[in-house]
């Protein structure tokens, strides 16, 4: 019995020292079977960085329980927890998926319209057409039509400009193009029917035009936890 015991508590304590002294962990990133190289790999919870080589390895300092962050330009990013496990093992695979092609951006500054031309014969043409079929004109019998209808004027001269305003979805792409989709529900809670108006409470904030700027994605990732916590307790005081 004790020795089972002194057993059980050698392995705890094993486990205890690997999740809390920081080892080297290998690994390799792939995206559909091909490496991946210059891929940027953070891990969060330490604040330390590397890259991939051309064979797609990496090595980084962890501790079981940090956050790594895998980010490349053309690929939605990944995010990992590392595991005892996964420190054990010490060959880490990751699989990036590539983002969806973009299709150009169409923006429409001002529609013109051509000059419409029309002659005085034209004018006293459809006149002499109207008056002929005219009762009124002809026998002084009311038919209850609408009579000069054709002096009511329109602005046919000139060109008419009309601008359509783009609305500026900048700060709402680069969420999307940055996040992978199951990060709202996984990592900040946020249901489906919730994601837009999230999105929306951030981009109130004037700190979002600063992320428009400059593109880091730990400092995106930043922004929306902390707006997360803002947004979960105002949830919480309208409930």
């Amino acid at each position: 019995m004790r020795v089972k015991l002194l057993t059980t508590i050698s392995f705890f304590t094993y486990q205890l020292s690997i999740s809390q002294t920081e080892k080297l962990l290998h690994g390799k990133v792939i995206s559909n079977n091909l490496v991946l190289k210059d891929v940027e790999v953070i891990n969060k919870t330490a604040q330390t960085s590397t890259r991939t080589n051309t064979l797609g390895e990496f090595t980084i300092s962890v501790k079981a329980q940090d956050s790594l962050i895998f980010f490349a330009k053309d690929y939605l990013f990944t995010r990992l927890k590392i595991t005892t496990k996964d420190i054990e093992n010490n060959n880490l695979l990751v699989n990036m998926i590539l983002k969806p092609e973009e299709l150009d951006e169409v923006v429409i500054n001002k529609v013109e319209f051509d000059k419409v031309k029309i002659s005085a014969d034209d004018v006293a043409d459809v006149l002499i057409s109207k008056n002929a079929k005219d009762l009124f004109w002809n026998t002084g019998v009311s038919d209850n039509s609408i009579r000069e209808a054709l002096r009511v004027s329109f602005p046919l001269k000139g060109k008419q400009k009309k601008t359509i305003e783009v609305a500026d979805d900048r700060f709402k792409k680069l969420v999307v193009a940055t996040c992978p989709p199951d990060f709202f529900l996984k990592s900040l809670k946020i249901k489906p029917e919730e994601k837009e108006l999230f999105i929306a409470f951030c981009e109130a904030d004037p700190k979002s035009k600063t992320l428009l700027e400059n593109q880091n994605v730990l400092t995106i990732m930043d922004f929306l936890y902390a707006k997360n916590e803002e947004f979960q307790e105002l949830k919480t005081k309208s409930h």
